[in-house]
């Protein structure tokens, strides 16, 4: 949360799905399911994500209860920010995520340019 705030960006750490505007961001790897639950029902209706959401039996029930920090016990955070705090230190986490969008700009564009081979 702390780099957030010094990257410009308000942290809202009691929300699962913010909304700024055009842009809607979610936190965590299952909250970014929940938020293409919230886009269906905003673009398309309650029902249609509330089917899809049946259709696909998302219902989720975890074993464990620490999903948030506001849940997680105190010794469970702390070892939790110790370890984010030692993946953050490796420049390698950053040098992965920059060959990943790097990657798939590259394939856009071979796609873009087999497209316009081909017309």
């Amino acid at each position: 949360m702390d780099v957030i705030g010094k990257l410009g960006a308000k942290p809202e750490p009691t929300k699962r799905i913010v909304r700024a505007g055009k842009v809607w961001t979610a936190a965590g790897v299952s909250a970014g399911i929940d938020l293409a639950f919230a886009l269906l029902e905003e673009t398309a209706s309650r029902e249609v994500a509330e089917r899809i959401q049946l259709m696909i039996e998302y219902d989720p029930q975890p074993p464990q209860n620490s999903g948030h920090m506001d849940k997680a016990t105190p010794a469970v955070a702390m070892a939790a920010r110790a370890e984010m705090t030692r993946l953050a230190k490796n420049p390698m986490n950053g040098v992965a995520v920059a060959k990943v969008g790097w990657r798939k700009a590259l394939i856009r564009a071979r796609r873009a340019v087999q497209k316009t081979s081909a017309a």
